[in-house]
């Protein structure tokens, strides 16, 4: 077990949406920054704007338009999904980059950065992704990051304003690494249908 206590664990973020002038992106240039801090953690930051999504039907082999994102996922020990909240809901682009692929998230971890001009911070858009992922396989931590109000969390430029938001981090990079631990070990360890053990 003191392998997986000391291992590095690859936990890429997705930015969920593609809109001109989204205050969602400073979140996740933050939120990287913090997450390059800490040793045991290598991430890098997807966006959704640099999908070229097609406009028929995906079938099985869409994935491999995608071999960056493809590869990324089947790398990656957990996800971390920024999202802002549009009328209740996520944006469709990030729907449509999630369903890339399904059997690459299965026993992995995600969790949820809500974004919202308003008060709930995301709220209900984690709730309804929620769903969402569960149906994908992932396993999402209960320690959501919320930014409410967005348009006054960072200035101008993406530098944060409320340095609470440092320890919020924290508490939520820390369940993170905890679940992307405890299920990198079951897959390794534990036989599943759905993923082979590592060979001996």
């Amino acid at each position: 077990m003191k392998n997986y206590l000391e291992s590095k664990l690859f936990l890429p973020i997705i930015l969920g949406t593609n809109r001109k002038d989204r205050k969602s992106v400073f979140a996740a240039k933050w939120l990287l920054e913090e997450m390059e801090k800490r040793s045991e953690i290598e991430t890098r930051v997807f966006d959704a704007r640099d999908f070229v999504l097609p406009q028929e039907g995906y079938g099985t082999a869409i994935k491999d338009q995608f071999p960056e994102w493809r590869d990324a996922v089947i790398r990656a020990d957990g996800l971390v999904v920024v999202s802002p909240e549009y009328n209740h809901g996520y944006p469709g682009i990030l729907k449509s980059v999630l369903d890339l692929l399904l059997k690459e998230y299965i026993h992995k971890s995600v969790a949820f950065v809500g974004v919202s001009a308003g008060p709930w911070g995301g709220t209900r858009v984690i709730e309804a992704m929620v769903q969402m992922v569960r149906e994908l396989g992932l396993s999402a931590t209960f320690t959501d990051l919320n930014f409410p109000s967005v348009q006054d969390k960072f200035d101008q430029h993406g530098a944060l304003l409320d340095q609470a938001y440092t320890r919020r981090a924290g508490d939520f990079l820390d369940e993170l690494i905890w679940m992307s631990r405890v299920l990198k070990w079951g897959r390794e360890n534990l036989p599943s249908k759905y993923h082979e053990l590592p060979a001996e």
